[in-house]
């Protein structure tokens, strides 16, 4: 009897010995989240500026995917995310209210803006000003060459909204559809110097290597939102909601807010994004 109770007190000792091992490690290393979110994030330098402070505040590891707005909402609902950065509301709207994500936060915002070449064919600046749709259409009268994301992406989102309250389907050999993300996107054009439309963000990022200027904006159409959604844990057990609602908060908190609204002044003398949580 003696030796059973001493059989079951060691077993005991071993069991509080692994649980407290498995705490010890856990706290050590508090693992990582996948972040899907848009290349504009990434190619404006904003994610390279902020998520290592976070990283460095909770020891969380994030693994950004960078990928157009409809690739991240994809990836979310096959659960091969963690959390989302990504700018569609409608879109977001309609991923919350599906079930693939538990809720839906306004993180920050800027603008979309038309650039082209400096020559201006389609005479955007004089004969458009402010007036997206009118520049739109300008450019399909003209067939003036215009780059397309053409990759399901927030902004390709808007320029398809935006041709359509325009009334107009774009086709022919005018109409480039790359593909391509937005750093991409730009480069291409420039080397075209054709039109296109981008994040206000990317293109400052850019501006110091391409020849392209902003010929349109100011136009309460290309506003341009950016919000963060935690992923429905049930997708499947690799999920790490906790993680990705340590993202949430700290992303929604005034260190972050404060941060991002400091992101791109020094450089060029405006803020990139301008914060927004509530």
């Amino acid at each position: 009897m003696r030796k059973n109770y001493k059989k079951v007190l060691g077993v005991v000792f071993v069991l509080v010995l692994s649980i407290g091992a498995l705490i010890g490690c856990t706290q050590e290393n508090p693992g990582s989240i996948i972040l899907a979110t848009t290349t504009s994030t990434e190619n404006s330098g904003l994610l390279d500026y902020i998520i290592p402070v976070f990283e460095e505040k909770t020891g969380i590891e994030v693994k950004v995917v960078a990928v157009g707005t409809g690739k991240a909402l994809q990836m979310g609902r096959d659960g091969e995310a963690d959390v989302l950065l990504v700018h569609a509301k409608q879109r977001e709207i309609t991923f919350v209210e599906e079930g693939h994500g538990t809720e839906r936060f306004e993180v920050m915002y800027n603008d979309f803006v038309i650039i082209g070449p400096k020559e201006d064919p389609a005479n955007l600046l004089n004969n458009a000003k402010a007036d997206t749709i009118a520049g739109f259409k300008l450019i399909n009268e003209g067939e003036f060459e215009f780059v397309s994301r053409g990759d399901d992406s927030g902004t390709h989102t808007k320029e398809k909204n935006l041709w359509l309250e325009a009334g107009i389907e774009p086709s022919g050999d005018w109409y480039v559809s790359a593909g391509r993300g937005m750093g991409d996107v730009i480069q291409m054009a420039d080397e075209k110097l054709t039109y296109t439309l981008t994040d206000r963000a990317t293109f400052l990022a850019l501006s110091d290597t391409i020849d392209l200027v902003v010929l349109l904006e100011g136009d309460s159409k290309l506003f341009n939102q950016y919000a963060i959604i935690p992923i429905d844990p049930s997708k499947n057990e690799l999920v790490n909601h906790g993680g990705a609602m340590e993202f949430v908060n700290w992303i929604l908190s005034d260190e972050a807010q404060k941060l991002i609204a400091g992101f791109g002044v020094e450089k060029f003398g405006e803020a990139l994004f301008i914060p927004n949580a509530e």
